[in-house]
């Protein structure tokens, strides 16, 4: 296990403070912050550093403080706050400004943020790599990490990129810097700056702050929060200790990182508009709820998830008694007497004209280029117009959250349609993004950098008062906030319908639908699977995707497989499945229950391409336990050998697929036969 983070606190403006860990070989020096205040640039220094009280969190973390005045401003204080885990080697850190008068924040002469959040050196490690987490792929229609090398040119010429993470290692030494923001990877708030002595600066590039933001009694500035760490290993050692870090310390709402296997309505509603040329919302109906129910709870759902429609409108949302006559009593009792969790569906940017949240804040409506939002009619209801969350509403909006806790025993939220680009964001002056005096485009873009930061601190104050919620954020489209921010407060809803004919330079559809991979059988599958490079450095249970439960029996297989790597969703029509195909899903799931927290500890290990013959994911943990999926789309006999030793016992979960032999190291020698596209799966350490 890596030795957890340490630190020695300076605050020189060279070395604010230092990162101590035993693979390095002289502690990491982070250079103090540099920001502008009232028109002079001034760094945050500070040789009277005093601790303040420690403060335990609930999630396994301590969080030390210090504060102390900056050099030559009596006024300003900093403070220097540090989360560190007794078994992580990662630091997540921030610093905040405080004035016991006003002062301002101001741009540089050339109107952009002056603000330099640390520097460090890399010098004595050679290999660099950009990891982004927010690249938008249009042949998946999804967000995808990749690893980009940064050779010793990128120094040399001083280019600067986005990260959010940047790994640099020696081989036997490797160290992670990261921040935690989001965006898509074409709209840069925040970026690493390369020098040729190998120093790398994380600055502000747009919406840190505006213009003229007043710090004072009160209103301190407080930046966005950093990542740093290292472990004895190479690039593969600390994505392991990272990944474990974004697991199981980096959220203080530990719900959302659980392997609960989620079921959610939509497929449903699209096939009604789409195949069967019927309103969305026809069947959003108690007594349709309540058949789905019975089916998932049979197939060993643990979240049943109601899409849009259950509300009778935006803003205030309450239950459409129209649909549920007992206001979803009768649903919960079903779900209740299944061990079932409730989840509902939320966009919390909109609020119906006639809604009483609308009527109160009609002062934070969204505008964009000097304009309201213009009402628009809501999934067949009540017209709606946006809200800024980045302004008093939110505040407003978690209660109403919690009060749907209290009173109907919703614990998942799904959220929807939060655009952080163009005309679906805010310019507006008078909200918390900027002022008259600002221009609608650095009001933009503050927004812009605020939004998420507003969305995490919903969660958060939810989850205050109410540990066992999870929140979900919609990424199946571009353009939206992805990136460390609100993966700190939950979890990302990452595919729902894939890629749209329009994408691949096809004709029109030929039944309505604009979904491509819409139907059962291998190739959706191949879609959802991809995005799955994420595990290597963030858990796959962060990334919910939603598998078909159709029929045929191989499709079952492939998508009920898929599943168990970690993404855990069901998108489906229940009510077409018959006794043979709920039986399927349930003994599967069963079986993938006993392994899943081991499954999820897990890091990855992937033979062959997605799509390939044979494709095979391996995801033991430490303890033996877990499980190896095979995936084929040729027929023929394909051979695996595990990389992991000393195993559990192994089952086989799934026909054709058998356990050949032990080796000597420990290691497992499986087999599995394919007579047409199909998946298969061995279990390690559950029993039938």
């Amino acid at each position: 296990m890596p030795l957890p983070a340490q630190l020695t606190v300076h605050g020189e403006s060279s070395r604010f403070w230092s990162l101590h860990a035993p693979a390095l070989a002289t502690p990491l020096a982070v250079a103090a912050p540099i920001i502008r205040v009232d028109d002079q640039d001034l760094t945050l220094a500070s040789t009277a550093l005093r601790e303040l009280p420690a403060h335990e969190l609930p999630h396994g973390v301590t969080e030390r403080r210090w504060m102390g005045p900056v050099a030559g401003r009596p006024e300003l204080s900093v403070e220097f706050v540090v989360r560190l885990a007794p078994d992580s080697p990662i630091a997540r850190f921030r610093y905040v400004l405080h004035s016991t008068k006003p002062v301002r924040l101001t741009n540089d002469p050339a109107g952009r943020n002056a603000l330099s959040y640390l520097r460090v050196s890399v010098a004595d490690l050679p290999r660099a790599t950009e990891v982004r987490f927010s690249s938008y792929l249009k042949t998946v229609h999804s967000f995808a990490l990749e690893e980009v090398p940064l050779p010793a040119a990128h120094f040399e010429a001083g280019l600067s990129f986005m990260g959010p993470l940047l790994a640099a290692s020696d081989g036997a030494t490797s160290l992670a810097l990261a921040y935690e923001h989001g965006s898509q990877s074409t709209n840069r708030f925040v970026e690493f700056r390369l020098a040729a002595d190998r120093s790398v600066t994380l600055a502000a590039v747009k919406g840190n702050y505006f213009h003229g933001r007043v710090v004072g009694p009160g209103a301190p500035y407080e930046t966005i929060w950093f990542q740093l760490g290292a472990v004895a290993g190479d690039e593969a050692a600390l994505a392991a200790a990272y990944r474990d870090f974004v697991l199981r310390r980096l959220s203080p709402n530990p719900e959302s990182r659980r392997p609960h296997v989620f079921y959610n309505t939509w497929n449903h509603q699209e096939r009604l508009k789409n195949w069967h040329k019927r309103p969305y919302l026809a069947e959003m109906t108690q007594e349709r709820m309540l058949a789905e129910i019975d089916v998932a709870g049979r197939m060993g759902v643990d979240v049943f998830v109601i899409d849009t429609g259950w509300y009778s409108k935006t803003g205030d949302w309450r239950v459409d008694l129209s649909r549920f006559p007992d206001g979803l009593k009768a649903v919960r009792e079903a779900l209740d007497a299944r061990g079932m969790k409730l989840g509902l569906w939320f966009n919390p940017t909109i609020a119906a004209l006639t809604s009483e949240m609308h009527a109160k804040h009609r002062d934070c409506i969204q505008e964009w280029r000097g304009v309201q939002h213009p009402p628009h009619a809501h999934w067949e209801g009540e017209p709606s117009q946006g809200l800024c969350l980045v302004s008093r509403y939110a505040e407003a909006y978690a209660q109403e959250l919690i009060r749907l806790v209290r009173e109907l025993g919703v614990t998942y939220f799904k959220w929807d349609a939060i655009g952080q680009e163009g005309p679906h964001s805010c310019d507006a002056p008078g909200h918390d993004h900027g002022g008259p005096d600002n221009s609608p485009e650095e009001r933009n873009a503050c927004y812009g950098f605020e939004q998420v930061r507003a969305m995490a601190k919903v969660v958060d104050r939810v989850c205050a008062e109410c540990p066992e919620a999870i929140f979900d954020f919609d990424i199946t489209e571009p353009g939206r906030s992805v990136g460390l921010a609100f993966l700190a407060a939950g979890k990302y809803f990452l595919i729902n319908n894939g890629p749209y004919h329009w994408e691949y330079d096809l004709p029109g559809t030929t039944d309505g639908n604009a979904n491509l991979f819409f139907f059962p059988g291998p190739a959706r599958a191949w879609i959802c699977r991809a995005p799955l490079t994420y595990d290597k450095w963030i858990p796959s249970i962060l990334f919910l995707t939603h598998y078909l439960p159709d029929a045929p029996a191989d499709s079952q297989l492939i998508n009920v497989v898929s599943l168990m790597l970690g993404q855990n969703g069901i998108w489906g029509d229940l009510l077409s499945l018959d006794a043979e195909s709920v039986a399927r899903w349930r003994r599967l799931l069963d079986l993938y229950k006993q392994v899943r927290n081991s499954v999820t500890l897990a890091s990855p290990v992937r033979t062959g391409p997605v799509g390939g013959d044979p494709e095979v994911h391996e995801k033991i943990a430490p303890d033996g336990r877990g499980l190896v999926a095979i995936f084929a789309s040729t027929p023929g006999t394909y051979d695996y050998l595990t990389h992991a030793t000393h195993l559990a016992p192994a089952l086989a979960g799934t026909p054709d697929v058998e356990v050949v032999r032990t080796l000597p190291d420990g290691r497992v020698h499986l087999r599995a036969t394919f007579a047409a596209p199909s998946a298969r799966v061995v279990f390690f350490g559950a029993t039938s």
